[in-house]
Parts: structure tokens; C-alpha cells; sequence
């Protein structure tokens, strides 16, 4: 187990960004048409969660882990930054905070561009492909910088891909409830391809993992079993979860909409007996 040590770089860069966030909900957010008092409540605990969730996976032990001894703990951390921390992020900045980002107009077109279901699909899934190929990944834990920068990448391609499903933006609205299940269906099979390399694979696919000290009594093919299992029922079993919850809600949406308009008909028809 690595020896504990704290890294300044991911308290001021993540913290700093958490008080710039409720600095701008104190100052501006009263202000705003949907800012009552619970949703900024709500939204400022969701935004928390995700900071949060960023810090644990990119602090100690978890940062140590991922970068000189398991590749499952490398795993680990991009599960939580994509299918966690960035859902959480995306619901928790307000509809007023997401137009001031987006404000300038290369940054609302590339955006708009990239939120595209079908782009969003293929940015993310690039991003996931790129950021696991064996070279960038033996490239990254040798060097701090493109560890980080790969990173944000991974973050930034996580909110693309959430966008469709989460988006508070009436303007840049999310899709549909069926178009939501058929995306996170879709997105639920992409990762499957590389799990499938890393858990029926008979040779280490990211040989530097193999030189590192073992811990836990972990070999590096168990742990590269480790890594793709996580990657397949971890990735799977949470986006299945979005994916049950939006289903019953439309279900209930559904049903309630048959309910007003039975009730309707009944009252129609009860006004008409009356009239007569």
C-alpha cells in the first residue's frame, strides 16, 4: 500500500473550483428564474457529490494506486469520473451558470455540436478507446502532465456524453424518455469491447503493470481480470440503473397522462348527463 501523502494540485485545483461554484450561487443564483430555494439546495448538493467523487478518485490512495501498482484502480477512477462524478456535475450546475459557460459563441457552437446524441456517442466512445489504447496508457503513468490532461479529457467527453440524458437546458433540451433509453442502451454495449480485450485476454495488455510492485497478493493478469470486469458489470450495472429509473418514470408519466385524460372524458360525460 503506497505510503500516504497529499497532492496540493488536486485540493486547490477542485477546491478552488467548488467555492468559485458557490461563490456564483450566492451572488447570482437568487437571481435566477429556477433558482428557488430547494432547487439550488438540490443542485448545489449534487454538484458537491461530484466534486467530491473527483477528489477521491484523483487523491490519495486512490491516485496512487491507479498510477504505480493496479490497473484495476486505474479502472476504478475512470468509472467514477465517467459514469458517476460527471452525471452528478452536469445535473448540479444550474440552467443560469450553464449559459454563462456556453455564452461564448465557439464554445456554444462546439458544444451544441458535440451534444449531438449521435456525436456525443462517438466523441465519448473515441475518448474511451484512446484513453485505454496500450501506448497512451504506459505514455500517461510516466508522465504527471498527460496524466492529468487525460483526465480532463475524460471528464470533458463524460459531459458531452451526459448531456442528452441530464441536460437543464430548455434551449439544449435532452432527449425524449425513449431516446433516452435507446442512447444509454447503446452506450451500455460500447464498453464491452475493450472489457472483453482485458478479461479474456491471455497476455498483459499494458505491460507496465506487470513491472510495478504487487500488492494484496494481486498478480498483474488477475489484476488486468479485475479491471475489465469492472469495466463491463461495473460500467453496465450503472448505466442499467439510469436506465431502469427512466423507464419507470416514463412508465409513470405515461399513466398519468392516461389518467387525466380518462378523467376528462369522465367528467365530460357526467356534464352531459347533467345537461340533459
Amino acid at each position: 500500500m503506497p505510503t500516504w501523502h497529499a497532492h496540493p494540485d488536486v485540493w486547490f485545483l477542485l477546491g478552488g473550483l467548488w467555492v468559485a461554484y458557490l461563490l456564483a450561487v450566492r451572488r447570482h443564483g437568487s437571481s435566477a428564474p429556477d433558482a428557488d430555494l430547494r432547487d439550488r439546495r438540490r443542485r448545489t448538493t449534487l454538484f458537491t457529490a461530484g466534486m467530491g467523487l473527483l477528489w477521491f478518485a484523483s487523491e490519495w490512495p486512490m491516485h496512487d494506486l491507479a498510477e504505480g501498482y493496479l490497473y484495476s484502480a486505474h479502472m476504478v477512477q475512470h468509472m467514477v469520473y465517467t459514469l458517476v462524478a460527471a452525471p452528478l456535475l452536469v445535473a448540479g450546475i444550474p440552467a443560469w451558470m450553464w449559459r454563462a459557460i456556453l455564452r461564448p459563441r465557439p464554445i456554444g457552437r462546439l458544444f451544441g455540436f458535440a451534444t449531438r446524441p449521435v456525436v456525443a456517442l462517438i466523441v465519448f466512445n473515441a475518448v474511451l478507446l484512446f484513453t485505454h489504447w496500450p501506448e497512451v496508457v504506459e505514455a500517461s503513468v510516466g508522465s504527471e502532465l498527460l496524466h492529468f490532461s487525460l483526465h480532463v479529457l475524460i471528464v470533458s467527453s463524460a459531459v458531452v456524453m451526459w448531456w442528452p440524458v441530464l441536460s437543464p437546458l430548455p434551449e439544449r433540451p435532452a432527449l425524449p424518455l425513449p431516446g433516452q433509453l435507446l442512447y444509454l442502451f447503446l452506450q451500455s454495449l460500447a464498453p464491452t469491447i475493450p472489457a472483453s480485450f482485458l478479461t479474456f485476454g491471455q497476455t498483459l495488455l499494458y505491460p507496465v503493470y506487470g513491472t510495478f510492485p504487487r500488492i494484496w497478493g494481486i498478480s498483474a493478469s488477475t489484476d488486468q481480470l479485475v479491471a475489465g470486469l469492472i469495466m463491463k458489470l461495473g460500467g453496465g450495472l450503472i448505466l442499467w440503473g439510469f436506465i431502469v429509473v427512466i423507464f419507470f418514470n416514463w412508465h409513470a408519466k405515461e399513466r398519468d397522462g392516461w389518467d387525466a385524460l380518462a378523467h376528462r372524458e369522465v367528467e365530460r360525460d357526467v356534464r352531459a348527463g347533467l345537461a340533459r
